[in-house]
């Protein structure tokens, strides 16, 4: 599949919202929300194929903090299972370090097995469970990775 993953821009968001539209109802973002993570002190990036956004995802920064949080990360239901998570994930963590981050957190639905795969190979560690955690009441794992680069062989 021939993807770019670039940053996200104000003139993606109907195409956001649009995504968002094949994901359950309570784990969608508004327009307002889209709107917001588009202009805030985020990092935002998007998976495209052949002129369709087929992926996003939402990183938050806090000043003063070194600590990034994944905020979403959505796959197109059409494009899944060919490693896109992955290729975004490690795109919004590039960004998180580039931004000074040295860790992300992120929550994940503990019924939501394909996520947590994702990050459970990709370095993240579960740091705490959280009862009733969404709306709906599921619960949620806590995880956090280290996002320090590597650090340079010695001579």
């Amino acid at each position: 599949m021939n993807v770019a993953i670039r940053a996200a821009t104000p003139s993606d968001l109907s195409a956001l919202v649009a995504l968002e539209q094949s994901f359950p109802e309570e784990d969608r973002f508004s327009r307002r929300t889209w709107s917001r993570l588009l202009k805030g002190n985020t990092i935002t990036r998007v998976a495209e194929s052949h002129g369709a956004l087929i992926g996003s995802g939402a990183v938050l920064l806090r000043k003063g903090l070194d600590i990034a949080r994944l905020y979403s990360l959505s796959i197109d239901p059409a494009a899944r299972g060919q490693g896109l998570a992955r290729r975004l994930l490690a795109a919004l963590e590039t960004a998180a370090l580039d931004a000074n981050c040295t860790r992300m957190r992120l929550e994940v639905r503990a019924g939501n097995a394909a996520a947590r795969a994702l990050y459970d190979s990709s370095g993240y560690r579960v740091i705490t469970e959280i009862n009733a955690y969404y709306p709906d009441g599921e619960s949620a794992a806590r995880m956090e990775k280290s996002l320090s680069a590597a650090p340079e062989p010695s001579p």
